[in-house]
């Protein structure tokens, strides 16, 4: 029997519950995750990352989904509420929000990742479904989790988890896998220091992706196993898959591609601000890995009613389009784009050059602006005449610059308050 036929698939998929781990700050992207979370934060012009795994889920058939959620959720819990709401909930079909519980105690928020789906296993059970998904909200990648599930019952496995190969060099930020000819894994490490390279390949490496499949009353078990030890983190990748391996339970890899990731395969862990910027430009490219404009794989989210992106003064040889993206509800006055990407309601003034610079949603930008190698949170004003991106020590001094040269600014940085107003909101107090 074909582990791929659509018939078998689809009965899965049927009886299968997703959860999104999606309550991490994400302490690497810094200054964007100072008042939002992780999975909320914008990506490819109009998502935000959160819509990859909650799209990867409906394009697979699986349409129940609960997104665990913590810290600062208020703006991603608006976007679940506004762009993932259209279910039948007649038909038992729902995205639904399950905060911390604080089920263990007023004081106990969750302690790791497993503990996160322990403390809302009562929630999970009421779902009634044979298998569970568990997908980090924090990836960007595409991924059709049907074949993946038909590769768990196929193996009769406890867990399945999804894995890809990496470089050698960039290993240890994953869990490291090791597996048998039949897939079955045999060893797995938590972000080690020293990787094994894979025996046919010693370049590379095979990690985990974060994506989890357990039948769910093994799943249960072992959860409130992991809750009663005093000596557990009460993590995925540290302590549940390390002890099933030791213990000589079936825990099996999927493979996602041969290729490899960062080279042909397409999975980001967008956790470090060059990474999240790369990304975003990776997006730009003419033939890009990850590709939004698929009808076969759309990618959904909330998206605001705005009116057309507008270009005024496109008439003269100093005003230029290069490669771009805007999003709607833009207005580009008689400048110059280059490898740009543009968010909603973003503002460009006359005479400006931006090159390699990613625009979140509400900026403006007024006029005689430079920017080169730049990341604008939401809502900054920069002022008429800025020149940011040229002059690296000059730029650390006044913003935040990474490792890999991008220069990121929030308001706070140009004295503009910590938080904004969107655009819309102000349009409307004083047009009412």
């Amino acid at each position: 029997m074909s582990i791929k036929s659509s018939r078998f698939v689809s009965r899965l998929t049927g009886n299968t519950v997703a959860l999104v781990l999606a309550g991490g700050r994400g302490s690497r992207l810094k200054m964007l995750t100072d008042w939002r979370a992780k999975p909320a934060v914008p990506f490819g012009g109009k998502f935000r990352i959160i819509d990859f795994a909650l799209s990867n889920c409906l394009n697979s058939g699986i349409n129940r989904i609960g997104v665990l959620t913590q810290y600062k959720s208020h703006s991603l819990n608006r976007h679940i509420l506004r762009g993932w709401n259209a279910f039948r909930m007649d038909m038992n079909e729902f995205v639904e929000v399950i905060p911390a519980q604080q089920w263990i105690d007023e004081k106990h928020w969750y302690s790791g990742t497993a503990d996160a789906v322990f403390q809302s296993l009562d929630i999970v059970e009421s779902y009634d479904a044979g298998y569970v998904l568990i997908l980090a909200g924090d990836h960007v990648y595409t991924m059709d989790y049907g074949e993946m599930l038909a590769t768990h019952a196929y193996h009769e496995a406890d867990i399945t988890i999804a894995c890809c190969t990496v470089p050698l060099a960039d290993a240890s930020a994953f869990g490291v896998v090791s597996v048998s000819d039949d897939q079955r894994i045999t060893a797995f490490t938590e972000k080690p220091d020293n990787p094994v390279a894979r025996p046919d390949d010693p370049d590379n490496t095979l990690v985990s992706m974060g994506v989890y499949i357990f039948a769910y009353k093994y799943l249960a078990a072992e959860l409130r196993k992991d809750a009663a030890m005093k000596d557990s983190s009460h993590d995925f990748g540290k302590d549940i898959i390390p002890r099933a391996i030791g213990a000589g339970h079936r825990v099996f890899a999927y493979s996602f591609g041969e290729q490899v990731v960062n080279q042909n395969a397409y999975w980001r862990d967008v956790g470090t601000l060059d990474a999240y910027f790369e990304a975003n430009m990776e997006v730009l490219h003419p033939e890009a890995a990850l590709d939004l404009y698929s009808l076969d794989w759309r990618i959904r989210t909330y998206q605001e009613q705005l009116p057309p992106a507008k270009f005024i003064g496109f008439d003269t040889e100093d005003s230029r389009i290069g490669t771009a993206m805007v999003s709607g509800g833009c207005v580009i006055n008689h400048s110059r784009l280059e490898r740009t990407m543009l968010f909603s309601h973003v503002q460009i003034g006359e005479n400006c050059d931006l090159q390699d610079a990613l625009i979140l949603p509400d900026c403006r930008i007024e006029d005689n602006v430079r920017l080169r190698r730049v990341l604008l949170d939401n809502g900054c004003i920069v002022p008429a005449g800025s020149v940011i991106g040229e002059d690296p020590e000059q730029d650390a001094r006044r913003f935040h610059r990474t490792p890999g040269g991008v220069v990121v600014i929030n308001r706070a940085m140009l004295g503009q308050g910590h938080h904004y107003t969107p655009v819309g909101v102000v349009d409307h107090v004083q047009n009412n």
